[in-house]
């Protein structure tokens, strides 16, 4: 899989990934560091990646974009060492990476995981 980290993850993570055999940019490393997140979103979306932060702001920009790209993946777990996301990653690849290849928004969080397709559709009233 291809990851871009935003600036809220620690660019060891990429490594890690990097190791594990998946491609991982950082946004620090790309010029990126004091860009807004709609920037952000472009740049992943462009390079077909997946977001990995902790910012629930990407979550709701994407849902209300109408888009089907770039997916994101927020973390929402105690542990926040990159040993234990890197782990938390891997052991909840095979059920995420589909929807990721796809379009979703993903909330990894210490015992469940929530996947949410993309463009998520509003219900008009």
């Amino acid at each position: 899989m291809r990851f871009l980290l935003n600036m809220n993850v620690p660019r060891s993570l990429g490594r890690r990934l990097v190791a594990a055999g998946h491609e991982c940019r950082h946004a620090g490393e790309i010029g990126l560091s004091f860009s807004g997140d709609a920037a952000i979103v472009e740049e992943a979306r462009t390079r077909k990646e997946t977001i990995l932060t902790h910012d629930l702001d990407y979550g709701h920009l994407l849902a209300f974009s109408g888009e089907q790209a770039p997916s994101v993946m927020i973390f929402r777990l105690r542990n926040t060492h990159p040993d234990n996301l890197l782990a938390r990653i891997l052991s909840s690849l095979r059920e995420m990476e589909e929807p990721l290849l796809r379009g979703a928004i993903v909330a990894l969080e210490d015992a469940t995981l929530r996947v949410r397709r993309l463009p998520i559709e509003h219900k008009s009233q």
